[in-house]
């Protein structure tokens, strides 16, 4: 379950999908597979080679990328993972830093 994103950011997050960025939204989220997860990023980006690039160099595989939704395709970064990305990427998120 998602929760604590407003809707300008989740349709930010779509705009820059649909001109072929790579898109970062980071919401709080609650799943019992991962109980030690509170947050996850998700990176999305229309074109499928510029993001299954972008995840290679972080060791993402390109079949983790969630194509359900075929408009918005990403990765679903969490945990240790989540943090080493946002910091090599230079993103400063508040959720991810009021949890340490």
């Amino acid at each position: 379950m998602a929760f604590g994103i407003k809707r300008h950011e989740l349709e930010e997050w779509k705009a820059k999908i649909e001109r072929g960025e790579l898109a970062f939204l980071t919401h709080y989220w609650i799943d019992e597979r991962f109980p030690d997860c509170s947050t996850v990023t998700k990176v999305g980006c229309r074109d499928l080679e510029k993001l299954a690039q972008w995840g290679r160099k972080y060791g993402l595989r390109p079949e983790w990328i969630d194509k359900r939704k075929t408009d918005y395709p990403h990765f679903d970064i969490l945990g240790r993972k989540q943090t080493e990305i946002l910091k090599q990427e230079g993103i400063e998120n508040p959720l991810i830093a009021a949890k340490k």
